[in-house]
């Protein structure tokens, strides 16, 4: 049964929801709606003893996961919500010039709280980005999207202060904050919003001549369509990217093997390893990585081959190709460990390594949990589905760590 249109309109269950107590919030919505906690279960994506144990506060909401799905299944009106605030502007999806842009409009009014836009200035703002992309890489997108979205406000209050080489430098930044903000709505699984930043950060590539900075855009959408598991749409876009004007090397590499990993998930063994060899090739000579792509080399382009074995079901190519990758990934770059090891589980239970593939699960589960949320987390949750299909009892025991994180 559906909530009454005015259930939260009820005080008490809009005093649990603003204080966040969901044990209260859940008994209160099923006793307005008059529905049982297995129905109640069904809506939010939780057992019914789930659901039981938080409401008897046996268990206690921790997770964004969880969270949202609670959000979600409640439909739950976001002014009732503890720690909202007005969102940045998302970028607008409309041609400069031609329409109106009133996300650039409020952009223009943010203050430089007394910053003046120079060489020095840019070099430190430059510098501050290039080190929130590393932490990312240790403390995840969640942590530090707020972070790097309140230095882009900075960023973007100097605009109307650019003149001459110093605009065009200001805007390559711009560009180079709205791709480092759309990689982290894609890591959270928001695509609307990594679509939109994509598109300003296109848009600013664009207007400062920076082709590297264009077909990146252009290659991580490619890659948000293959998370989507849309193999045509991410070799379409790869092949595009691909062949954008002043791409680098390394961009180049990175949006060929997108296009072959496309081909991978639709099952095209044979161009998927054609366009995966194009990449290894280019990339072992590849000297022009662009800032953002500091960390992309052969391991990372190994793991990457790993994930297109994945999709073609070789698991022992997949296997080799993942720990080959794995093995040259700094230990501070938890979020890319947590998502391959998840992968490299996956292509064990695939193999019938039912031993290897929880040994593996087990190594990345705190990880996965804490910063690899949705992806690494989720596809731990195919790597126990896999193993309970073929009755190997690790998969029982994956399914216990995983609710004991969830």
């Amino acid at each position: 049964m559906e909530p009454e249109p005015n259930v939260w309109a009820h005080p008490g269950l809009r005093a649990a929801t603003a204080a966040e107590d969901w044990p209260a919030v859940l008994k209160t919505w099923r006793a307005l709606t008059r529905i049982n906690q297995s129905r109640l279960g069904a809506l939010v994506g939780l057992s019914q003893p789930d659901v039981s144990a938080i409401e008897n506060r046996r268990r206690t909401v921790t997770s964004t996961e969880v969270r949202q799905r609670l959000v979600d299944g409640l439909r739950i009106p976001v002014e009732l919500l503890g720690g909202t605030k007005e969102p940045v502007p998302l970028p607008s999806l409309v041609l400069p010039e031609v329409v109106a842009d009133p996300a650039m409009d409020r952009l223009r009014r943010v203050h430089g709280d007394g910053m003046r836009l120079d060489v020095d200035s840019l070099e430190a703002m430059e510098g501050l980005l290039a080190a929130h992309r590393r932490a990312e890489d240790t403390l995840g997108s969640r942590v530090m999207n707020g972070v790097v979205t309140a230095q882009f406000e900075k960023v973007a209050g100097l605009y109307d202060q650019a003149r001459g080489p110093l605009a065009d430098r200001l805007v390559k930044l711009l560009a180079e904050y709205a791709q480092f903000l759309a990689w982290m709505a894609q890591d959270q699984d928001n695509a609307p919003a990594a679509l939109g930043w994509f598109d300003r950060s296109y848009d600013w590539a664009l207007e400062a001549g920076y082709g590297d900075m264009a077909a990146t855009t252009m290659s991580m959408k490619a890659h948000l369509a293959w998370s989507k598991g849309n193999g045509r749409r991410c070799v379409r876009l790869g092949e595009a990217a691909a062949s954008t004007a002043g791409a680098s090397d390394a961009t180049r590499a990175m949006a060929i093997q997108m296009a072959g990993r496309g081909h991978a998930l639709d099952g095209d063994t044979r161009d998927a390893y054609r366009k995966l060899d194009e990449a290894q090739k280019i990339i072992e000579n590849a000297s022009d990585a662009p800032p953002w792509l500091y960390f992309y080399g052969e391991s990372w382009l190994a793991a990457q081959r790993g994930m297109a074995d994945v999709h073609l079901s070789n698991w022992a190519g997949a296997i080799d190709n993942l720990k080959t990758g794995l093995a040259g990934f700094p230990m501070a770059f938890r979020r890319d460990r947590a998502w391959y090891g998840a992968c490299l589980a996956h292509a064990c239970a695939g193999a019938g390594e039912a031993e290897a593939a929880l040994k593996t699960a087990l190594d990345i589960i705190i990880d996965a949990s804490e910063i690899g949320r949705p992806h690494a987390w989720g596809e731990l949750h195919t790597v126990a589905a896999l193993l309970l299909r073929r009755r190997a009892h690790e998969g029982r025991t994956l399914v216990d760590a995983l609710a004991d994180l969830d």
